[in-house]
């Protein structure tokens, strides 16, 4: 029997989860799967840049207007 880590995700599952976070509160659980992971990994921190990046260039774009 392979042993279960609950804790631990891939970076395909914690990309989900930030995508996921955008529109609902995650449980606590994923909340540190997601944070331990994130300490660990390199490529996940920069997704998640990226995503952020892409609101806060929505959020300007859904409030522009030409004056």
């Amino acid at each position: 029997m392979k042993p279960v880590y609950p804790l631990r995700r891939t970076c395909k599952e914690v990309s989900a989860l930030l995508i996921a976070r955008e529109d609902r509160a995650l449980p606590l659980v994923e909340r540190m799967a997601l944070r331990l992971h994130m300490a660990m990994c390199q490529a996940c921190p920069k997704f998640e840049r990226q995503l952020l990046t892409m609101r806060n260039a929505m959020g300007r774009w859904r409030h522009y207007s030409e004056d």
